[in-house]
């Protein structure tokens, strides 16, 4: 017979192991380095754009003068999420105007995600 002391510990441990969820951090879309959006100037070809940005997430297929770029991150616990877009508009396969985030935005997003290493947050 189990004493009672013994299975109360059981419980409480097993309790407390049970409320101990890991939650994963959950990264979508293209990493957007800001020094590779800086790069990104009018006049260049769709190869050069993806060279420096990768694929785009979102290629329109109504609209191919538009390439969406969109980088989403969710830390495990934490209700933060940094979202960055890029959109590139094209004409005759040249960069003709871009929409990007402020430099003083994108600073302060590469501030948050400098804080995880291997998948860990410090």
């Amino acid at each position: 017979m189990i004493k009672p002391a013994r299975l109360l510990l059981t419980v409480c441990l097993i309790a407390l192991t049970t409320a101990c969820v890991y939650r994963i951090n959950i990264q979508q879309g293209n990493y957007l380095d800001q020094t590779a959006v800086n790069q990104v100037k009018a006049g260049m070809t769709k190869s050069q754009v993806r060279y420096l940005l990768g694929t785009p997430l979102v290629a329109n297929l109504f609209d191919r003068s538009r390439w969406d770029y969109v980088y989403y991150f969710k830390k495990g616990h934490s209700s933060h999420v940094d979202e960055r877009r890029v959109t590139v508009f094209f004409h005759d396969n040249k960069v003709v105007r871009i929409i990007k985030p402020s430099n003083a935005l994108a600073a302060e997003q590469e501030r948050h995600l400098a804080k995880i290493k291997n998948g860990r947050i410090y």
